[in-house]
């Protein structure tokens, strides 16, 4: 009897189609709607398109626990936020004064300036909402490597600032080490402001000296690599930008402007 060794095994999750894209189609396909957002004053238009960026959030990409409360309650929450602080500081001079919403003495929250509030702050949503689109699909890697292939790059550039990003998480995982060292040793401790400034003074020094042996290792394997030597180099991880990615690219294009054309929000006159 033959035993198949997979045959209980699960199936690995299909991945979304947004992953699938070239980071540049990404970037390319709202930008113009992001640029076009600017100049519009109606709350229509905005909404649209932040339905449109949650349409392919969550059709396009893993939808976690982070991302439901990005979504769902930050962006809205930061929206009214900004809408009513935008509400507050409009003149009152140039909005509708038909309907107030709100009296404090002689203060007076006109419904004009609310519309205005809220439709400043539907369109900075829409275009975080545009600008998710490629943030929470593409990987900085991928950037830099379609960059580097199709907008013909120097490699100089992009492979250097590539290893400059890489020192974050390098620089958060020796932060960690060294908050664990002094948590050992009992260095730095009790409360207050003045033990936290403490227990800060304290890890500058190790992690200044920990990020120059870092850059002295990356520079050392640049250079075994001959970085730079040469005009251009071969590539171990093609990002290709395929046909697919110009069907998005055209089809959000295709998208932006019905919608810019059926709201027409510049009016005529």
């Amino acid at each position: 009897m033959v035993i198949d060794p997979y045959a209980d095994a699960v199936p690995a999750a299909p991945v979304r189609f947004l992953y699938r894209l070239n980071p540049l189609a990404k970037l390319l396909a709202p930008l113009p709607a992001m640029v076009l957002l600017v100049f519009v004053r109606d709350a229509a238009t905005p909404l649209a398109f932040l339905a449109l960026s949650y349409l392919l959030l969550l059709i396009g990409v893993s939808f976690t626990r982070r991302l439901a409360l990005l979504l769902l309650l930050a962006l809205p929450v930061g929206a009214l936020a900004i809408g009513f602080g935008f509400a507050l500081w409009t003149d009152p001079s140039h909005v509708d004064r038909s309907f107030v919403v709100w009296q404090a003495g002689s203060w007076t929250l006109y419904g004009g300036a609310l519309l205005v509030g809220l439709s400043t702050g539907l369109r900075i949503a829409a275009i975080v909402g545009l600008a998710l689109i490629a943030g929470l699909s593409t990987t900085g890697p991928d950037l830099v490597r379609s960059t580097v292939q199709q907008l013909r790059v120097p490699y100089r550039i992009g492979y250097t600032a590539l290893a400059a990003f890489r020192f974050v998480p390098r620089f958060r995982y020796e932060l960690d080490v060294i908050r664990q060292a002094h948590r050992v040793r009992g260095a730095h401790g009790g409360r207050g402001p003045f033990a936290a400034i403490a227990r800060w003074s304290g890890y500058l020094v190790p992690l200044l000296a920990g990020a120059i042996r870092h850059a002295e290792r990356v520079a050392l394997a640049m250079d075994a690599r001959a970085f730079g030597a040469h005009p251009d180099r071969t590539e171990r991880h093609v990002v290709p930008f395929r046909a697919r990615d110009v069907v998005f690219v055209a089809s959000f294009l295709i998208a932006s402007a019905a919608i810019f054309w059926f709201f027409f929000p510049w009016g005529l006159g």
